[in-house]
């Protein structure tokens, strides 16, 4: 039995193919179509060609696409939406999507504060206005619009009057509207919870076809006896049911399946990745095996979000980074870049641009292309090339640490070609076997998960059973995503006191995750 893991980048479309004991029995890079089901479908038909694996012998499949990154930076293919808030009359003085750019603001047909929601403590501020409700969700019936972004002040302590609010929607408006509530998406905060809502509304076209899209083309190359599944950004897995309602936690899933894969690869639990591709290098920092969170607001295409997304620094260096001299005798690298289009105009490939991978090849670290094309780059150009691509990655690098401590760095993506074997701030540089396709490797190996988060009074219940209780609900959370209840464990626990709230109130968050069937 075989597990089939496929990322999806801007340069290549990378797959890979696992065996049950999580070995890597083949891998292959094909490049990233415009339509990216070509692409995709292109990876498939050569992994198997290469591996000459029995296609009916994948139980399991998994992707990691960029589709819904694209749709939000792009403003492409967003679906329209109705906006409904339940805070009145607090919340009032600052309307939904106040500080987006008029290009997004576009995607609401229609958005109303309707009176309700709660209190810090769960008392309620107002009764839910459902006569309010109920005529909004006629309006928006009657301009054809087919999902609803659903938010109310403090849900994440008490989600009633959101749960009542979409049951509502579900009678008016009927049982096909995709309904997204705030408080399945976000963390505290309003605003940006809101925010990471309407956004997940606005995707839920998009899910819809990069989900079927997959599902096709799996079954047009025989993949027909597997479980399908799609990456989240918190570096674990989700179901197709699960994407399709929450398709904003695949935003970012790129980063995450680099650093999953990475981890296996080297079989290092604590350092920091380096994933180098054709354009960009992302630097996370794996912790216990995972992505580290964010701890902060984090801005999509120009909108603020509060839902959970790696700690990830993108710097404009990859593999198709254009080198260029200046008339002062100084050597830039980046941030603009050749991408998909490296065989043709990178110089070691018959082109006429000088790139990263150019210098990498003329300092003798790697082999590619034609070395003799190379030759008229001078010594002191590429010196000071490759010079600039170590403060790059140095700088980053030191941004991402916490301490001055020297930290493992791991180096992946097939970009990471063009990086020295020595960078200051690392205590070790690795950079294991199938490099090229740790992306796709984390796809496949990750685990699937569940996070509580919940404002706890210790007052009310103790601390060790208010703790005991996330675990628990936690668990239970991850089993549902479709972990092994045996295999899942405690893999995050934060528990922070909140000084401005009264009593012994703290912000409780626990992820679990376990392995898949």
């Amino acid at each position: 039995m075989y597990k089939l893991g496929i990322d999806v980048g801007g340069t290549n479309t990378d797959a890979v193919l696992v065996d049950e004991n999580r070995a890597v029995v083949a891998d292959i890079k094909y490049p990233t179509s415009a339509d990216i089901y070509d692409g995709i479908l292109g990876a498939m038909r050569t992994v198997l060609e290469v591996s000459g694996v029995d296609p009916a012998q994948i139980h399991q499949a998994m992707l990691g696409t960029t589709q819904c990154t694209n749709a939000i930076v792009e403003r492409k293919n967003l679906a329209p939406i109705g906006i409904l808030r339940i805070g009145a009359p607090a919340t009032t003085g600052i309307r939904p999507m106040v500080d987006w750019s008029e290009d997004i603001q576009k995607v609401a047909v229609g958005s109303t504060i309707i009176g309700g929601g709660f209190e810090y403590d769960g008392r309620e501020l107002a009764p839910l206005d459902t006569a309010a409700a109920k005529s909004f969700f006629e309006e928006m019936k009657a301009k054809g619009v087919k999902s609803i972004a659903i938010s109310s002040v403090f849900s994440t302590v008490r989600n009633d009057h959101e749960v009542e609010a979409a049951k509502l929607c579900r009678e008016i408006m009927g049982e096909d509207v995709h309904i997204s509530i705030s408080s399945e998406i976000g963390s505290m905060g309003l605003i940006e919870r809101e925010n990471a809502t309407i956004l997940n509304a606005a995707l839920y076209d998009v899910a819809r076809k990069f989900t079927e899209g997959f599902a096709a083309s799996l079954a047009d190359k025989g993949v027909t006896n597997a479980e399908v599944y799609l990456s989240q950004n918190d570096g674990t897995l989700m179901t197709m049911e699960h994407a399709r309602r929450y398709p904003i936690l695949t935003v970012a899933c790129g980063p995450t399946n680099s650093i999953r894969g990475a981890s296996y690869l080297s079989s290092l639990k604590d350092a920091i990745v380096v994933d180098v591709g054709g354009t960009t290098t992302d630097l996370g920092v794996i912790q216990n095996g995972f992505p580290r969170e964010s701890s902060v607001a984090v801005t999509i295409g120009g909108v603020r979000t509060n839902f959970r997304m790696p700690d990830v620094i993108s710097i404009g260096l990859g593999g198709g980074s254009i080198v260029r001299v200046r008339d002062d005798g100084s050597v830039t690298v980046g941030p603009d870049s050749v991408g998909y289009e490296i065989t043709k105009k990178a110089l070691v490939f018959g082109g006429d641009v000088m790139t990263a991978t150019d210098i990498a090849v003329r300092l003798g670290m790697v082999e590619l292309g034609d070395k003799s094309k190379v030759e008229t780059i001078s010594q002191e150009v590429a010196d000071k090339a490759m010079a600039a691509i170590r403060a790059l990655v140095e700088d980053s690098v030191d941004a991402m640490k916490v301490s001055n401590a020297d930290v493992d760095l791991i180096l992946v993506g097939g970009g990471s070609i063009i990086l020295p074997e020595k960078i200051s701030g690392a205590a070790t540089v690795l950079k294991p076997e199938h490099f090229g396709c740790a992306n796709a490797i984390g796809s496949a190996i990750s685990k699937v998960s569940g996070t509580y988060e919940k404002l706890m009074n210790y007052d009310e219940l103790p601390r060790e059973q208010s703790l005991e209780k996330a675990k628990n609900e936690a668990i239970e959370l991850a089993v549902e995503a479709g972990a092994v209840r045996e295999t899942v464990e405690i893999i995050e626990m934060e528990d922070v006191p909140l000084a401005y709230y009264p009593g012994n109130t703290n912000r409780v968050k626990i992820k679990a995750a376990g392995d898949l069937n």
